[in-house]
């Protein structure tokens, strides 16, 4: 049988965002080049530097696992279940995605530090003069947790969605309980979606700057820091970055060893109907109560020590700023980085997919690669290659938004994958054999079926890239200032109310995105209802979940 060959388009796509990749690691090549062998091996064998690889290693797997544990138990309540609330939870649970890092994890120090946090001054009444420390690997572990697992979150909720609900009803009534069914249909039937939201979920734990340094912990990105602000050291803050990006591509082996070449969508067309949304019963409040807990830990500790600062500078003579032109830049920023790296993401998932080689699982390993290096490193590359190559497009927002797309491109990536995974190719081979072109099936055929995947995957991207800081104080043009930027500048001049204030305003903006993408999600629904015949029973319970 002869090979399917992929369109042209999306292989001329697929290039580009493999040489876009590739920017970056050509940068580490030529700085570590100028070290030599000797000086390269006795820098990376140094005991520090193994520790740091270990370090960074393990609290990769271990913020990755504990993001499992919070987020598969969240996507089963907020989507399958009658749990009180669940429209309020299904925005709340995802929140914690736009609280930078470097703010939760100040809120969490001001909260639990040993001595004069909040949590010592109440208890101190009670003869508790220091609590245990917070510092060091199970304060970053917290941290990057809470304010990570969303990734997972919206990546098993998109998988949740996209099952065939015939294959549970096919397993109830085969004898199997709801817990069997779970265990035994659903949980398998997430393989994709787990992968995928745990390799995002890791290589945001390798990249991530803000928390290990304040938590003191020596991970790669606090080391890769000291040596290029402390030292002036590029080169070998190059040749750490390269141990960090031999990690990533660790992660990444481990990730295709773990997939497998099962099929995940349904051969019918019963895969449109509504799941049967599961009873709790006397589980309702105790779930209630685990998504409360996560919010509190997640949205209320950082809103509620922004708050108290806000407050508190108003009380003492603080004036509002005109924040409206810097929200302007960070939407406008962040939305056209959601456009580019969805339109860049989704030749990289269907060449994986429906048209897998060599070539093609290459180019989307690659793609991965740039979100596991940190923001400096990739914003100092395009530095060099603007400053000495491209000086018409040397801080201007076109290179600011393809540093996003190197660095967010994998988010993208990832959902759409996963989605694309539970579209039976049947229905696109008929399109074709119906007269419809490459182009043609991909329009009216794919990108409906996969628009859960490529909503969630654009509102992942609009979300990190308007938390960005160290790649969009570098590239940014003159003048051009976002709130990422302005909290960073208000702590670093210890205006605690000025950035209380630009960190209330990112949170408005991140949670109205969010609220667009849910709502998108239910009229997809109402209209899938429709289109089969669903009951109006069933077309105004959907509206009201």
């Amino acid at each position: 049988m002869k090979a399917v060959r992929p369109p042209l388009f999306l292989t001329l796509s697929a290039a580009v965002v493999a040489i876009a990749i590739a920017l970056p690691l050509l940068y580490l090549v030529i700085r570590t080049a100028g070290i030599g062998g000797e000086e390269f091996w006795e820098l990376i064998s140094r005991p520090r530097n193994i520790m740091v690889f270990f370090n960074s290693a393990a609290m990769a797997a271990t913020v990755t696992l504990f993001s499992t544990l919070i987020a598969v138990p969240l996507a089963f309540l907020t989507v399958r279940t009658d749990l009180p609330g669940r429209r309020f939870w299904l925005v709340a649970t995802t929140l914690p995605l736009a609280v930078p890092s470097y703010v939760g994890s100040f809120a969490l120090i001001a909260t639990l530090a040993p001595r004069g946090s909040f949590l010592q001054l109440l208890l101190q009444p009670l003869g508790v003069e220091e609590l245990p420390s917070i510092y060091g690997f199970p304060g970053t572990v917290l941290a990057i947790t809470l304010f990570t697992y969303p990734y997972m979150l919206l990546s098993v909720r998109s998988g949740l969605q996209g099952i065939d609900p015939s294959l549970e009803e096919a397993s109830r009534s085969l004898g199997y309980g709801s817990r069997e069914t779970f265990f035994k249909v659903v949980l398998p039937q997430l393989k994709p979606s787990l992968i995928a939201g745990g390799l995002l979920v890791a290589l945001y734990a390798l990249r991530d700057f803000g928390t290990p340094s304040l938590m003191r912990f020596d991970a790669f990105t606090r080391a890769i820091f000291l040596q290029y602000k402390t030292s002036f050291n590029r080169n070998s803050a190059a040749a750490l970055s390269l141990m960090l990006v031999t990690l990533v591509l660790l992660i990444l082996w481990l990730e295709y060893r773990m997939r497998s070449r099962a099929a995940y969508y349904s051969r019918g067309s019963a895969s449109l109907r509504p799941p049967k949304i599961v009873k709790l019963g006397i589980w309702k409040w105790p779930a209630f109560g685990f998504c409360l807990l996560i919010t509190s830990f997640g949205v209320v500790l950082p809103v509620g020590i922004t708050l108290f600062w806000l407050i508190r500078g108003l009380n003492g003579g603080y004036t509002f700023p005109n924040l409206f032109p810097t929200i302007l830049n960070s939407i406008g920023a962040a939305g056209l980085a959601a456009l580019a790296t969805t339109i860049f993401a989704l030749p990289v998932a269907i060449l994986a997919v429906r048209f897998p080689s060599k070539i093609t699982a290459i180019i989307e390993r690659c793609s991965y690669i740039g979100f596991g290096v940190p923001g400096i490193v990739v914003a100092l590359s395009l530095v060099f290659f603007g400053a000495n190559y491209l000086l018409a497009l040397y801080q201007t927002l076109p290179m600011l938004i393809f540093a996003y797309l190197v660095l967010f491109l994998p988010q993208s990536v990832g959902t759409v994958r996963s989605s694309l995974l539970q579209v039976n190719p049947q229905l696109e081979e008929s399109a074709r054999s119906l007269g419809r072109n490459a182009w043609q099936t991909l329009r009216e055929v794919t990108l409906p079926l996969v628009q859960p995947g490529v909503l969630s995957g654009a509102v992942l991207v609009f979300l990190t890239a308007i938390k960005e800081l160290p790649a969009t104080m570098l590239l940014a043009p003159i003048g051009f200032s976002t709130l990422a930027m302005q909290i960073w500048q208000a702590t670093e001049n210890v205006d605690f109310a000025d950035a209380a204030a630009a960190s209330l305003a990112m949170l408005l903006v991140s949670m109205g995105s969010t609220l667009l993408v849910l709502s998108q999600e239910n009229v997809k629904k109402e209209q899938v209802l429709k289109e089969t015949g669903g009951s109006r029973q069933e077309v105004e319970g959907v509206n009201h979940l």
